[in-house]
């Protein structure tokens, strides 16, 4: 069983990614700042905006390049987990990773000129990237899982990614300054990233066993079980068949709208964010912005204990409620933040902002069959990143014009976003509640 763990891969993966993040972050600041440097202006704070404006474009490019790439391998990949093995959606994004990340630390060597990046993001996303990973490690753990602990279960994971990321920022910050050698600051850091990618890659490919062999057993019983309930229920009513299958479909539509108005609202504040901090007047150095990643992982330890501690007193709809809401509440105070100890207030008030994604996810797999575990869960990511990528350039432009303004601006827009993504979580709640009432009518005529 253990052989089955999923949670030494995604603990790896991430403490790569969050030594990556910081690398990137810190050596597109100090390319852009170099070259601004080199020029005349009349002000700091000119050359300030410059450099704000400079490294947001960089991130725009970046980011929609590695969004859309996924597009013409994810669905691939995921329909071939599903056929094959799930290993295969897992592997092969991790090994693009691999691949793809290994172009900063020649950029750090070699002083290649940053933009070499964005040939390292089409690679990156043309092997699957988070899109493709992420489905597949979520498709995995919902197999492992039964239905009634899944929530748990993929916070579960959540955490764990969360912890890895805590943990991989702390100490970013300092392992990028081990070099002392200021062109060279952070070979040590990314050699460090590659070799945790290494080993996630080595655990997957020869530790990992595919769940199907643990379960098809239990899957071909419970799958006769659904039939011949499937088959009384036609022949005992076949109107209430019809009443309680519809629902399922608006279900599904309503977390997909929710999770996707969500995640374009997370999304695009992590993207605003990481520029926002190097600013006045936090203006902060590759220290601080380990500690302010590490601050926002945490909240995947705190998503975890709130669906523990909240799943005893209401159901699923309700924990994203709560998720949205705390989300949502973290960003306004965002808005406002002119200090360093404001924006970990702002973060206290986001501590539940990770249960809303996990456990759409979680509703999502209980109205569908585990074979289409993995198809369905990239079609959500894949709309998730299109949208967010689509809107992302937006969103970080709207930061670049009220910068001088009001920089804090654009948080109250995601904060807003974010409550927005309520609405079809109402719409769901109302459906749910109407198919139980009208069970319980059928249940109590039958009764008589």
């Amino acid at each position: 069983m253990s052989r089955m763990w999923i949670e030494p891969v995604v603990a790896s993966t991430q403490i790569a990614s969050s030594f990556y993040d910081t690398a990137l972050l810190m050596v597109v600041r100090n390319y852009y700042n170099t070259s601004i440097n080199s020029q005349e202006f009349p002000s700091n704070s000119t050359k300030d905006d410059m450099l704000q404006k400079a490294i947001s474009n960089f991130y725009i490019i970046y980011n929609v390049i590695m969004g859309l790439t996924p597009l013409l391998s994810a669905y691939i990949l995921a329909k071939i987990g599903d056929m094959k093995s799930r290993k295969v959606t897992i592997c092969v994004p991790l090994l693009g990773y691999l691949i793809s990340r290994m172009f900063l630390l020649f950029v750090i060597i070699w002083e290649w000129p940053v933009e070499v990046m964005f040939g390292s993001a089409a690679l990156n996303g043309l092997t699957g990237w988070f899109t493709t990973y992420w489905t597949g490690v979520m498709a995995w753990a919902s197999l492992c899982s039964s239905e009634r602990s899944r929530s748990l279960q993929l916070i579960i994971i959540e955490m764990v990614y969360g912890v890895a990321g805590f943990i991989g920022s702390l100490v970013s910050g300092h392992l990028f300054l081990l070099l002392h050698i200021t062109s060279h600051q952070g070979i040590i850091l990314m050699c460090c990233s590659i070799s945790f990618y290494a080993f996630g890659i080595i655990y997957c490919i020869f530790v990992l066993r595919t769940p199907e062999e643990h379960d098809n057993s239990d899957n071909s019983e419970t799958t006769r079980l659904l039939k011949d309930s499937r088959n009384t229920t036609i022949q005992g009513n076949e109107t209430e068949n019809v009443v309680l299958e519809a629902p399922s479909k608006i279900i599904l539509v309503t977390m997909f709208v929710s999770a996707i108005l969500f995640n374009v609202a997370f999304t695009a504040t992590d993207d605003v964010v990481n520029v926002f901090v190097l600013k006045k007047p936090l203006n902060w150095g590759p220290v601080d912005v380990g500690y302010g990643n590490a601050a926002a992982y945490m909240t995947y330890i705190t998503s975890f204990l709130g669906v523990f501690i909240f799943s005893r007193f209401t159901d699923d709809l309700g924990l994203i409620v709560i998720g949205i809401i705390s989300f949502g509440s973290g960003l306004f105070i965002m808005a406002f933040v002119q200090a360093t100890y404001m924006y970990y207030i702002a973060r206290i008030v986001m501590i539940f902002s990770l249960i809303p994604t996990p456990t759409i996810r979680s509703m999502i797999s209980k109205q569908i069959q585990g074979s289409s575990y993995g198809k369905v869960f990239v079609a959500l990511q894949l709309a998730i990143e299109i949208v967010a990528v689509s809107s992302s350039a937006g969103f970080n432009k709207l930061y670049q014009a009220t910068l001088d303004w009001y920089s804090g601006f654009c948080f109250i827009v995601f904060g807003a976003l974010a409550f927005i993504s309520i609405i079809p979580i109402g719409i769901a709640a109302c459906y749910d509640w109407r198919r139980r009432s009208q069970q319980n009518v059928v249940v109590v005529s039958d009764s008589q």
